[in-house]
């Protein structure tokens, strides 16, 4: 695409370098988009006021210094008259005599995205032909007829160029409205910055990308507009590619908290005007989708290890407690004992690894849930403190407001549970852990547990999530935080570990903020079910707990009912319904009206559909009586 575009540049400037008449094209900031060769020798301009980006300012400037308007005045003056003329973009047509002598005529007509173009015509033989036919019309009436005829020649032809760089002059302009467009749609971020760090050239998409920044930067450095922490961490590379050196990389943008992949091409050969443009792409879910399938693919080749060897093992342990039970009750001496007693431990901690592993490779459907997380935090921190030493300090700093957040409680006590268990260890038997709990840009519910242990070594950064990778030796399984990472990544969250600042080891769950508004008195129920004798029953079930009930068979009719008929308080949907969108589907539509949204199905609970719909909202399963739904649909408030 690149070439392409080089290639069409590069036609297009050989066709207005054939042109007589010099020409100009202005953006609507009064930056030069393209000058021809003949505009800057017919008004001796160098070389890098001619280029791409430069001021209209700065020439003008350069003509008043030269006299090109003469010298009445002062050259600061000069610059501000006409620089407010050219603001108005308003079409001209002009003829003056330059400081040499000759005559031009100028005529400036607006574009359609702003900005103007301009065509300077030299005239001065036309002008010379007048004068002289003022001057000498009686004793020259032949040379009279000859010099009209001529000039009547030089207007045609003059016309006839006119005509051609009207055509020229359109073709540029749809051609700059067909490429600003393509890159205003795409999904990405596209700019230009000089050598002096500023931008020239900008698709308007960076605030897509990176929430938070501004959309018109043209003129500005990038360092403000970025801001400090981002502009550190892409100063270097940029001053690579401004160097000459192509580079791509990613980074997590620390504002935004999205993760992006930069690419910055130098423009040009030339070290001194060299710039760069930018191609900024959001990535934040491929990253994620990247690295859960590497976990995915760890996970399933330790279910691959260990599936064929659990059923055995267990036989065998099996068999050594009952051998060893048998031995307990003789008559042996105390030492035997002892290794008795050691034996059956073992073989009891060995039944214990066997349950994790059982846990870890197989799934559990999430069970999502109305929760109010201030109230799981404080219970976590009550059954995590028998646990703990009185040396061990357990502090909570709660920052979520009180109210119903849809997730699976149960997985996040387990979660936190295993994190502050190894938080414990890492104490080792002094010190203070610290349940923080946050919500993040509006996106993100974060809890994060922080000790102050030795921290993460490098090793354990890069492994501690990885299937049994351990820095406990005999004493850890290497379970624990891959099954965080699993629970987590089940209901579309992060895992992040990270060392403090202050020191120790901090590991952030980092969950979907799905906030429920509303309450759960009956009120008009949009409920989405295919089958027609299905949808019946349910819709009586529903009317007798006071429901109101308007119903859809699709999740397209569900969505214009939503956008059509005010009141909706809650939905109730089938995964399966009419048509090609589920009713997982449509829990990711309806998100922005904060509804709540229950599903029913009767997938089995090890179904792709389930799982992920259990990810999403409350599942129930098919068939249910009438007392289950109404359960379903009014749970006790979870912690």
């Amino acid at each position: 695409m690149s070439v392409h575009r080089d290639i069409r540049h590069a036609m297009t400037m050989a066709g207005l370098n054939l042109i007589q008449q010099a020409l100009s094209i202005y953006d609507s900031d009064l930056k030069l988009v393209v000058a021809n060769a003949k505009f800057r020798e017919m008004f001796e301009v160098p070389q890098h006021l001619t280029e791409a980006g430069s001021k209209f300012e700065d020439i003008i400037r350069h003509l008043v210094e030269r006299g090109e308007y003469g010298n009445d005045g002062s050259v600061d003056e000069m610059v501000r008259q006409r620089v407010e003329l050219a603001k108005d973009f308003e079409p001209h047509y002009m003829e003056r005599q330059r400081s040499n002598g000759r005559w031009i005529s100028v005529e400036g007509s607006p574009l359609p995205d702003g900005g103007w173009i301009a065509v300077y015509t030299d005239i001065t033989r036309a002008k010379r032909q007048e004068e002289l036919l003022r001057s000498k019309s009686e004793e020259l009436s032949d040379q009279l007829i000859r010099y009209a005829e001529e000039l009547s020649g030089a207007n045609r032809e003059l016309e006839s160029t006119v005509v051609a760089l009207e055509e020229a002059k359109r073709q540029i302009t749809e051609s700059e409205a067909r490429m600003r467009l393509t890159a205003e749609m795409m999904p990405a971020h596209i700019a230009h910055v000089g050598p002096d760090r500023c931008y020239t050239y900008s698709n308007r998409r960076l605030s897509a990308v990176m929430p938070g920044r501004p959309s018109n930067i043209v003129g500005a450095h990038i360092g403000d507009t970025l801001g400090i922490e981002t502009y550190e961490i892409i100063s270097t590379h940029l001053a690579a590619a401004l160097d000459g050196s192509p580079q791509v990389f990613e980074f997590n943008d620390p504002m935004s908290t999205r993760r992006i992949r930069l690419a910055l091409t130098p423009d040009s050969e030339d070290d001194e005007h060299r710039g760069a443009y930018i191609l900024s792409m959001d990535v934040t879910e491929e990253t994620q989708t990247r690295a859960a399938l590497q976990q995915t693919r760890r996970r399933e080749i330790a279910a691959q290890m260990t599936s064929g060897l659990a059923h055995d093992f267990s036989n065998l342990l099996t068999i050594i407690l009952g051998m060893q039970g048998k031995m307990e009750k003789m008559k042996l001496p105390d030492e035997a004992k002892e290794l008795i007693d050691g034996t059956l431990k073992a073989a009891r901690r060995g039944g214990k690894l066997l349950n994790r592993l059982a846990d870890m490779t197989s799934q559990r459907a999430p069970q999502m849930k109305a929760s109010i997380v201030g109230k799981l935090l404080s219970d976590i921190q009550t059954l995590a403190r028998p646990s703990l030493s009185r040396s061990i300090e357990l502090e909570l700093i709660n920052e979520i407001p009180d109210e119903q957040i849809l997730l699976d409680p149960g997985m996040l006590q387990d979660s936190l549970l295993n994190l502050i268990l190894n938080a414990r260890d890492a104490c080792k038997g002094a010190g203070q852990i610290c349940i923080h709990g946050e919500i993040i840009k509006d996106t993100w519910l974060q809890i994060s547990v922080t000790d102050t242990g030795e921290g993460f070594s490098e090793e354990a950064l890069t492994k501690a999530l990885d299937p049994f990778f351990t820095t406990k030796g005999s004493e850890g399984s290497g379970l624990g935080l891959p099954m965080v990472y699993d629970m987590t990544k089940m209901v579309g969250g992060e895992v992040r570990i990270a060392n403090a600042p202050e020191g120790g080891a901090r590991v952030m769950l980092r969950l979907p903020l799905r906030r429920i508004r509303g309450d759960h008195t009956p009120g008009l129920t949009l409920l989405v079910e295919d089958d027609p004798e299905l949808r019946g029953q349910i819709r009586d079930m529903l009317i007798a707990q006071s429901y109101m009930v308007i119903e859809a068979t699709s999740v397209e009719e569900a969505l214009m009912l939503l956008d059509h008929v005010p009141g909706i308080s809650m939905i109730l949907s089938d995964i399966k319904v009419e048509g090609n969108a589920t009713g997982v589907d449509l829990v990711e539509k309806v998100k922005h009206h904060e509804l709540p949204i229950y599903l029913m199905t009767s997938f089995a609970q090890s179904h792709p559909l389930y799982l992920e719909g259990a990810a999403r909202a409350p599942v129930i399963r098919k068939p249910f009586t009438s007392d289950a739904l109404l359960r379903f649909l009014t749970p006790e408030d979870d912690a």
